[in-house]
């Protein structure tokens, strides 16, 4: 595999049941907001859990930066994940959430909380440190699994339809979220949307997902 700095996608071939993409090929650069549109069911949150390592690949190579990954433990491949609904702990309030990841790594107690504090400022959520997600609204748990995801600083931020089911209130928080998340800590990003407006208001670069090929647009 060439040194391409970034996420890159070399022969890839994914299976999930009976469906399957076929050497699949692309390249994020180090730093880019990538927004990934496709078709509902063409395969875009397959190749991000891929990408994370929770979904096998069939054959080819993902590398990110100067790391070959595929063949690395989820825990290795230093990327961060927000799935569809956040995946928050029910009985962990907003500072544990956020906290768990670098605990994980052995950071130590006063850096820990003084992250949590600088992230919990960034994404307008200092008021849900103390709260569990049930008193959380669809844009707060997004905003708070968004700092969890980067707390730890990961190389790479995956998000599926992070915004996808706000309402246009939520929906603006969570984007100001995101644009201070990339001005600060300068992670490259895939965010996975059926949107159009997303592109708009985030992309630096822009995929879209069709006939089983990935197209920079």
């Amino acid at each position: 595999m060439t040194h391409i700095d970034g996420l890159r996608f070399e022969g890839v071939r994914l299976t999930a049941g009976d469906f399957a993409l076929e050497a699949i090929d692309f390249h994020v650069p180090s730093g880019a907001y990538a927004i990934f549109t496709g078709p509902t069911g063409s395969g875009k949150t397959t190749i991000l859990e891929s990408t994370c390592g929770l979904r096998e690949i069939d054959a080819g190579t993902i590398g990110l930066d100067e790391r070959r990954i595929d063949r690395l433990a989820p825990a290795e491949r230093r990327i961060g994940y927000v799935p569809q609904d956040g995946a928050l702990f029910p009985t962990m309030t907003g500072r544990a959430q956020i906290r768990l990841p670098l605990e994980i790594r052995g950071v130590r107690s006063s850096e820990a909380d003084r992250r949590v504090d600088e992230l919990a400022e960034l994404v307008d959520i200092v008021h849900l440190l103390e709260r569990r997600p049930d008193g959380y609204s669809g844009g707060e748990r997004q905003r708070v699994a968004i700092a969890r995801a980067i707390a730890w600083k990961p190389e790479l931020l995956l998000m599926d339809e992070p915004i996808g089911a706000l309402d246009e209130v939520m929906r603006d928080r969570v984007i100001a979220a995101l644009k201070a998340v990339h001005e600060h800590a300068g992670v490259t990003t895939i965010h996975v949307t059926h949107d159009p407006r997303d592109v708009t208001d985030l992309a630096t670069h822009r995929l879209r997902l069709e006939g089983g090929k990935v197209i920079a647009c």
